[in-house]
């Protein structure tokens, strides 16, 4: 500080005044003290400039760590922590989940492993086993993409011999032999495959080649009159996602679809070459498909669009064919809930998971559905095909809001402060049926089922599960839902419990509730419907 002075000091003394002698003339300024001088009102002007701009990230909420550090490991009151994933499989090197890893950079997400305190775990094998310890201690802001149980519906053995109008008949071998013999002898023409769950090396079979000892395969109707496009037959595969259970939330994702082209024409039909009807590794794409290639690469529809368009022109109706699809992914998880609630049931919380898995279907010359398998862990890889890079970002990226990953603040009500949690959905926000909640019947009691969903006789717990459904709907991208199922608003408006029809009835206390819940959301806004 002395020498930053001495300039001035100098100065001063020059300026004293000497006795007995002749006063000197006044010497101006130095340069060098000019210099101080700008110096100093610089440092004052960028003072100020850093006090108001502190004060404007105070106000807005920029300020982070700078306003409160993070204390004992926890971020603090206004800091934002870095979510994390933690994706397990194996060699992942390969660059198999190369777009999932990329869509989780993208939404702000780091890299973590089984000893970080994870946000997500993206497992690519069913983790129920492999990693049982980890689970069953499962922190309530964690989440992972698989349901206990989940092989109930995607074992290929369980679900073929499901009593299921849209899926092939199938026997079970050789506890159904008798049974499969016999319907043989009454259908005759009948070509049949035999499958097991590994799915590989599947060739249709007359009932004299077929294994019929063969125990844990299964025999299933071979559909021989497939509906082909530019002579090749195909597959239709939906994503799906499970959300919750007890009460049952399923979606799928409405905007794109996976279309698989067998490589070789079907006709003329030839048994041996299994090109022809089975769609391998090597299968051919949308946009090599003549009547497809035009809506695809030059009208720039998606694999989608451009197949509903194909139909269309056609004369065929594709919102049946869709309408066919979601009833068929509907009865598959409303006759497996049973075993997914009991699965899940030896766990903490079932809001700790959720699923997507890929329904596969096929059709025959009549646009009649037939659901052929359920793929956990699908295919996302765009190493056959580069082109599909942009739909498995979109299935990643659409399923991860769906299921509240992609955003900021917790996803667990109970870590959430009140105005936190308030903000994103309140008590009133799932309020429904002010007509019936304000009948003498229902502000005195909560017994008629009519009353069940009026917030005095809603317990916390369906609270969490109405806000999560809540929360659901509103992120849910392209995806639409199936379970439960959807209304139009005119229905919504006439509905009651009394005069509903038999498949609500047939419903779970909870899956009631929850259908009720989203009839009176329809009846608030038709886009709830």
């Amino acid at each position: 500080m002395n020498s930053f002075f001495s300039p001035y000091n100098q100065l001063q003394d020059a300026q004293l005044p000497t006795f007995g002698k002749p006063k000197p003339k006044m010497k101006k300024p130095g340069r060098l003290f000019s210099l101080v001088i700008v110096v100093l009102a610089l440092g004052i002007v960028l003072t100020l400039l850093n006090i108001y701009e502190l004060h404007k990230m105070r106000e807005t909420g920029n300020l982070q760590q700078a306003v409160q550090p993070q204390t004992e490991g926890k971020p603090g009151k206004y800091a934002v922590r870095t979510p994390i994933v933690w994706v397990e499989g194996k060699k992942l090197e390969s660059g198999y989940l190369k777009h999932v890893f990329a869509v989780f950079d993208r939404i702000g997400y780091a890299l973590g492993n089984g000893e970080s305190d994870w946000d997500v775990l993206w497992s690519h094998e069913y983790p129920f086993e492999s990693l049982a310890k980890k689970m069953s201690v499962l922190k309530p802001h964690q989440k992972v993409n698989h349901f206990p149980g989940s092989g109930y519906i995607t074992n290929k053995v369980s679900l073929a011999v499901s009593t299921n109008p849209f899926i092939p008949r199938a026997f079970k071998i050789p506890k159904e032999k008798r049974q499969f013999l016999q319907y043989a002898e009454e259908h005759p023409h009948t070509l049949w495959v035999q499958k097991r769950n590994s799915h590989r090396g599947i060739k249709i079979k007359h009932v004299q080649e077929l294994d019929l000892s063969d125990d844990g395969s299964f025999v299933q109707m071979f559909v021989d009159r497939p509906f082909l496009i530019d002579g090749r037959k195909f597959d239709i595969g939906v994503y799906t996602t499970l959300t919750s259970i007890d009460p049952l939330r399923v979606y799928i994702l409405e905007s794109e679809a996976l279309f698989r082209f067998c490589s070789h024409d079907y006709y003329p039909f030839d048994a041996r070459d299994i090109k022809k009807y089975v769609v391998g590794d090597d299968y051919t794409p949308v946009w090599e498909i003549p009547s497809l290639k035009k809506l695809y690469r030059e009208l720039n529809f998606n694999f989608k669009d451009a197949f509903n368009a194909y139909l269309d022109m056609k004369g065929h109706n594709s919102r049946k064919l869709w309408a066919d699809i979601t009833s068929a992914i509907k009865t598959v998880y409303l006759q497996k809930e049973a075993a997914l609630i009991s699965a899940t049931n030896k766990y903490t919380s079932s809001r700790n998971f959720f699923e997507m898995v890929r329904f596969d279907f096929a059709l025959d010359e009549d646009l009649n559905v037939y659901l052929m398998e359920v793929n956990m862990s699908p295919n996302l890889s765009s190493g056959h095909f580069r082109e599909n890079t942009l739909m498995y970002e979109q299935v990643v990226f659409n399923l991860l809001s769906l299921v509240l990953v992609t955003r900021p603040v917790s996803h667990d009500f109970s870590q959430s402060s009140e105005d936190e949690a308030n903000m994103r959905v309140s008590d009133k926000d799932i309020s429904v049926f002010p007509e019936w909640c304000l009948s003498a019947q229902c502000l005195h009691s909560c017994e008629n089922e009519m009353c069940k969903l009026c917030s005095p006789c809603v317990s916390l717990s369906m609270k969490k599960t109405l806000k999560l459904a809540y929360l659901e709907h509103i992120n849910k991208g392209n995806c639409g839902r199936v379970l439960p199922q959807r209304m139009s608003g005119e229905f919504a408006l006439q509905w009651t419990p009394s005069h509903s029809d038999p498949e609500f009835h047939s419903l779970n206390h909870r899956n009631k509730l929850m259908y009720m819940w989203f009839v009176g959301k329809c009846r608030q806004s038709t886009s709830w419907c």
